[in-house]
This record gives C-alpha cells, structure tokens and sequence, in this order.
C-alpha cells in the first residue's frame, strides 16, 4: 500500500464501523495519496488494486451497467455502480414479472450474480427489484457477452403499469347502514388505493339485504366501475348475504374461499370482464391479506384464474410478526 501513492484505485473500498454503518471509504478512481495509508492499513488494507488496462477484461462496474442494461425489460431502471453492484428499481407502480428460467440460465454463467424479488407482487414506483454484481474485479469481455446474447429479445425483469381504473366500494351492513356504527372498510379501502394512486369513484351503504346489495353491484357497474369491492357480510352467518348478492350478479364465480390466512372467506367474480370482489373483514384489520396479493394483478387487467387462487396456498400463511414488513416477506409469494 506505500507504494500506491499517486496511482489510480480500480473499485471501492468498504469501511464498516460496527453498529453504524457500512459503505465505501475510498470510491473507485481515487488518486492515493500519502495521507490515505494510515487509514488503508486500519481497514486491512496491506495491498491494493491500481488500475491497469488489460485487453479483452471489463471492469466489474462496466459489466454490472452493461449486465443491467441486458435484463432491464420495461418499467425498469438501472442505477450508477456502488462497490460493484448496481440496483434496478421500478419506474412506476405497476406488477414486477421475473423471468425465473431465464434469471437461472443467466446465473448459471460463471462469476455472474442477479438476485430479484419474487415474481407477480406489486411494486411501487422507485422500489428496488433486483441488484447484479460479477465476482472478481475484472472479467472476461466473453462473460458479458453471454449474458447480453442469453437476454436478446428477453426481458429478465420488467414491471407491468397498472390500467385506468374507477373502482367502487359497496359496503353492507345494516349496523353502518343506520349509523350504530362508524364504517371501517371505506378509510383502509381507500389508503390501499391512494397509495397505488388508483381513485376510488364511489362508495353505496346498503343494509343486509341481498336485493340491496344486488342492486347497489349493479348501479356501480353502471357507473362504470371497473373494480367493484363488496365489504363484510362474508361469513356463514344468516345475516350475511354478500356471497348471495355477488352470484345474483356475476356471470363468472372464480371462487369464494381462497387457501389464504388472513382472507379465508374472500370471493372473486366476474360481470363479463369487471371483477366483483367479496371482502372480508381481515381486509380491515390486517395490512396484509389475499386482497393485498391478488389486487396488483387485477389492476393490470389480469383475469385471475380459480388455478391462480389455489396455488396461493403454499406461502398463503401470513405468521402475524409483531411488526409487520409486508411485502418484505414471504406472505404470498407462492408461485411466483
């Protein structure tokens, strides 16, 4: 390292301070200089890598733009290299697809590195989705190649915007409907949509009456909903008829009971191609149920299938943490 003054560093150097932070000290391109030693050997570094131009290697942070620019498909964006690694976030709120066997033929190449999120989750505008890396501090122009001749005409990773869309909330009732109690589902219905900025139209109070609800599903199609949510009234409990009312309505039941705790007694139907959602009342009280999985896919005018319902089973178990870090989990990630 004392003979490195005045020479050129080829990538970052990290600096970890327990219980702080962790981050680069010295940033690829830095010029040593006699007064940087001292603090080089205090983070162990005895011997250093300076820059030299080698015919035919890429530097890591030149592969890492040219291996992100390769997977990035639409709704994606690449980041600047830090310490080798460049993230990809979503440019819009929208559905994130991963090409699974793709990404697994593109890690197979050696000394390549992409780690993504699941697949078929919702995504808000700036997440982070995915990062690449290659391992050694140069590689082969030939590694970076493959990668760009494996995604031609792919796209690894991309982010589906979601639709237009008019949603209206019917919300049954007679305990709401006559002002015994105050209403729950409208408020978290609504803090649900601002924040994938999708504007909930209308919301209609109706009592526990099946011809209610029928005609209220039906004033709001005619409005021109393009999501119609039915809350509450979906236990087995005489007084709730909003199964009953829904498939009154619907032309196509998908199902009523997903394999998904929160959300065990939700409903999907459809009027043609509107969906009808029943909702129960975890929607209220969880911030995470089968409502939160399945509305990304609904808002990119997926036709969501009782096949796509059932395979929800298989990581549908929510595990109730005391805090809550949905969709930073595995909550509903089956299938993906």
């Amino acid at each position: 390292v004392q003979k490195a003054v005045g020479l050129v560093l080829c990538h970052d150097i990290t600096e970890i301070v327990f219980g702080a932070c962790k981050g680069p000290a010295f940033r690829r391109g830095h010029v040593v200089a006699a007064q940087d030693i001292e603090h080089l050997l205090r983070l162990g570094k005895e011997n250093l890598y300076v820059w030299e131009d080698t015919p035919g290697m890429v530097h890591e942070d030149e592969a890492a733009r040219r291996i992100a620019q390769a997977i990035a498909g639409p709704g994606v964006l690449a980041g600047l290299p830090q310490e080798g690694r460049i993230n990809l976030t979503a440019a819009h709120h929208g559905l994130v697809h991963i090409d699974i066997d793709l990404l697994e033929r593109v890690n197979s190449i050696p000394y390549v590195t992409i780690a993504t999120l699941h697949s078929m989750q919702g995504v808000t505008k700036g997440r982070t989705l995915a990062g690449t890396r290659v391992i050694p501090l140069t590689v082969p122009e030939s590694t970076v190649t493959a990668v760009e001749e494996c995604c031609k005409g792919q796209h690894l990773i991309s982010v589906q915007p979601f639709a237009e869309h008019r949603v209206g909330i019917i919300t049954t009732g007679s305990e709401v409907y006559h002002g015994r109690i105050k209403d729950g589902f409208g408020p978290v219905l609504r803090e649900k949509f601002a924040a994938l900025a999708v504007p909930v139209t209308s919301q209609t109070f109706v009592p526990d009456q099946t011809e209610h609800t029928v005609a209220a599903i039906e004033e709001t199609l005619a409005g021109g909903a393009s999501l119609v949510l039915v809350t509450g009234g979906m236990s087995v409990d005489p007084d709730d008829k909003t199964p009953a009312a829904i498939r009154a309505v619907a032309s196509d039941v998908i199902c009523y009971g997903a394999p998904v705790f929160p959300g065990a007694m939700f409903m999907l139907a459809y009027k043609g191609t509107t969906p009808i959602l029943g909702l129960p009342g975890c929607v209220m009280y969880h911030k995470a149920s089968v409502f939160d999985i399945l509305l990304p896919r609904l808002l990119v005018g997926m036709r969501v299938t009782r096949r796509d319902v059932v395979g929800l089973a298989h990581g549908g178990l929510c595990e109730g943490c005391a805090e809550c870090h949905y969709p930073a989990c595995g909550f509903g990630k089956a299938g993906a």
